[in-house]
């Protein structure tokens, strides 16, 4: 998995997500239809964000979305992006993630001012 840190620049909101930012914070996962770590991916941030009130996850198909795709540079699914509450990336990482990995990042998440 790679780990990338905050792009402040950018700020992700209803419009490119299709669904409202997480109260605390947004697990957004790009996915393509035959990844088999995609669903993987899908299950623990599923599970994550079941676990820490106010986290949301939402899953977008990296070919319906392929201007978006271009815009924040996903090379490759799933991309996992963890958004802070106004939709800035704190985190973003590739390959299937470690459900401790995702915490650790939520923390940070959660703990941005």
């Amino acid at each position: 998995m790679n780990v990338r840190g905050r792009d402040t620049e950018r700020r992700l909101g209803v419009a490119e997500l299709g669904d409202d930012l997480g109260e605390r914070a947004t697990l957004v996962q790009f996915s393509s239809a035959f990844c088999a770590p995609c669903r993987a991916t899908r299950r623990v941030l599923a599970e994550v964000a079941g676990m820490v009130p106010g986290v949301t996850h939402v899953e977008i198909d990296a070919e319906d979305h392929l201007d978006l795709v271009r815009e924040l540079g996903i090379l490759k699914t799933p991309t996992v992006l963890v958004l802070d509450t106004e939709g800035h990336i704190v985190r973003r990482a590739t390959g299937q993630p470690r459900k401790a990995d995702v915490i650790a990042a939520l923390g940070e998440a959660v703990a941005t001012p």
